[in-house]
């Protein structure tokens, strides 16, 4: 059988006339006739009764219509399933982002999001590697530096200053030439913040190494020596001072990257948009969101 076929068939049946059908399918009435006659070939059935001067249905014609018209009503609910699909907010979006920034920036703000949208969930992975997106081991991932490969949506979404701290315990108790320095390995022992380091270092000793932000705040907070920390960790509110004041932060650039096959999925489309409009420096003078 052909779908077709039947659709046109219900159409007679609802409207009572090839014409009345031929009207509501947009199609010519002779069009309506040869489907019909199609159909009962395919069936090897008599659907229409056309003695007399109208057209009706034989009862096996009006059981067969009335399941084709079930079917074409089941069949025009798919379209409003994709409508729904398309315009609400549901499911798993998977975000890779550095532990740290991702505990302090992202979290929070990603804390609203799930209230806004309660069938949305949010998985955030910690991470300081590059989670790919070509094979799908997160579907959005902030990093800070700029991808250049890649078929990928690339957006800036802040600037993240960077400064070497200590405690003000350790810097009045320790003479300059004497200081130490807590460093970075691992993954981010080969980033710019580390090089930083190095270079205000110049042959002093490191005492410790970690590739942990967090751990690194703690052993300066503790005397254990000086950190190259984001200042979106807030270490004055550790009672954490800079070590180089007269040095100018080293800036750094989160971007968030997506895939560009899911960057029109609603649910990871309203995690980017959210995510710009919370982390995006805003105008001067544009109240906060």
């Amino acid at each position: 059988m052909n779908w077709d076929d039947l659709r046109h068939l219900a159409s007679f049946a609802e409207e009572g006339s090839l014409l009345g059908a031929a009207r509501r399918l947009s199609v010519e009435h002779a069009t309506v006739a040869r489907r019909i006659e199609s159909l009962e070939a395919a069936l090897n059935l008599k659907l229409v009764d056309r003695r007399g001067r109208r057209l009706s249905l034989t009862a096996e014609g009006e059981r067969i219509a009335a399941i084709a018209r079930r079917m074409s009503g089941e069949a025009d609910g798919i379209p409003r399933i994709v409508d729904t699909s398309l315009s609400s907010v549901h499911g798993e979006v998977t975000i890779s982002v550095p532990p740290a920034f991702g505990a302090a920036v992202v979290a929070p703000h990603v804390a609203r999001l799930t209230a806004e949208h309660p069938q949305l969930t949010i998985r955030l992975m910690g991470e300081a590697r590059q989670a790919s997106l070509n094979r799908r081991e997160a579907d959005i991932a902030i990093r800070l530096s700029r991808p250049v490969e890649g078929d990928l949506m690339i957006v800036k979404l802040m600037e993240i200053s960077f400064r070497a701290y200590a405690s003000p315990d350790y810097l009045a108790n320790h003479p300059r030439d004497r200081w130490q320095f807590i460093g970075s390995d691992g993954e981010t022992g080969r980033s710019p913040q580390q090089a930083e380091l190095q270079r205000l270092a110049g042959d002093q000793r490191f005492s410790a190494w970690t590739g942990e932000v967090l751990m690194q705040l703690a052993l300066a907070k503790n005397g254990g020596g000086i950190a190259m920390l984001p200042d979106f960790l807030k270490p004055e509110d550790n009672r954490l001072v800079p070590a180089f004041p007269e040095h100018p932060p080293l800036m750094r650039e989160a971007w968030l990257v997506v895939h560009n096959d899911l960057r029109r999925s609603p649910a990871v489309r309203a995690v980017i948009d959210h995510l710009k409009k919370t982390l995006q420096p805003r105008p001067q003078g544009t109240p906060p969101t």
